[in-house]
């Protein structure tokens, strides 16, 4: 049966040819690209969660609220390797 979603159309680049090929073993391949797109967007939501969890991190480091990083301890591993 049709579905009753939109669909979308995707051209069949060679970056996007070589990934179905080695990741696409699914049938149709439509359900192929719909995998890689749901699971790259699952990784580029966790990149994007570990960016803004470091930046937190520099910021509780910068503004006093985070004591777990020992400047001194990164001074002199700094000045040991001159």
């Amino acid at each position: 049966m049709p579905t009753t979603k939109p669909r979308i159309q995707v051209t069949l680049d060679s970056e996007l040819a070589a990934a179905l090929a080695e990741f696409g073993d699914v049938e149709p391949r439509s359900r192929a690209v719909r995998d890689l797109a749901l699971r790259g967007a699952e990784a580029i939501r966790a990149e994007r969660t570990a960016r803004n969890d470091a930046i937190e991190f520099l910021r509780r480091l910068d503004s006093g609220e985070d004591d777990r990083f020992d400047f001194s301890v990164s001074e002199r591993l700094h000045a040991e390797r001159r």
